[in-house]
């Protein structure tokens, strides 16, 4: 008898348990959607620069900062007239060639024989902060330089629009880079990177870091 009413009460709950089962999944579908639209939109909208260094040293981390700070003065002079992202592909591709050459003349002037390569396409990108702008973790287009063995941390930044010379100190992205980067994003899309304070967006931007930094770790 007590199993009969126990049957007869789970068959009333069951109905329920579909729904919010059912509910959840619509949730997460549409979270995936929006995670995965917004994501696209940022993919689309940057090109970062992604250098690494040969391994944790002393001199092999400053010898990366001596890279970087060579190509970023190479990159702001020949790009420094450029208005889209593809348009700063196909000059960073056009000169590959001597992005390479400054990278392996730093290296060899300061008496290392690192090999250098350097590559143009997507890398992973953890969450980085820009000044007042921020973007999330994500798969990004960018121009790729490894140093020896690659065995060193990371050094990141955006060379479009060109946030790679902001002080981040101040906290503050000039209004040139503000606009550019405004004019390839939606309203939405653009508080999402520049308004983290407010609650809603922070919750927005945790949310594509979680699904992102999941879907990284499945591959």
């Amino acid at each position: 008898m007590k199993a009969l009413k126990n049957l007869i009460n789970f068959s009333k709950i069951k109905p329920f348990l579909v729904i919010i089962l059912l509910l959840l999944l619509y949730i997460t579908i549409c979270a995936i959607s929006y995670v995965d639209i917004v994501s696209e939109d940022l993919a689309d909208s940057v090109f970062r620069l992604h250098i690494i260094a040969n391994s944790d040293s002393e001199e092999d981390q400053n010898l990366k900062l001596k890279v970087r700070d060579e190509l970023l003065s190479y990159m702001n002079n020949i790009a420094k007239d450029c208005t889209s992202k593809e348009e700063v592909i196909a000059l960073v591709k056009e000169h590959s060639n001597e992005f390479k050459e400054i990278a392996s003349n730093v290296v060899k002037s300061n008496n290392f024989d690192y090999d250098v390569n350097v590559e143009i396409g997507p890398s992973q990108f953890p969450t980085k902060y820009y000044g007042d702008i921020s973007l999330p973790s994500g798969s990004y287009d960018a121009l790729k330089v490894t140093l020896g063995k690659a065995e060193g941390h990371n050094w990141w930044c955006v060379m479009f629009p060109p946030l790679c010379f902001v002080d981040v100190s101040s906290g503050i992205v000039p209004d040139s880079s503000k606009q550019e980067m405004k004019e390839n994003l939606n309203d939405e899309e653009y508080d999402l990177i520049s308004n983290i304070e407010n609650e809603e967006v922070s919750f927005k931007f945790k949310l594509i870091e979680f699904f992102q930094n999941l879907k990284l770790g499945l591959n």
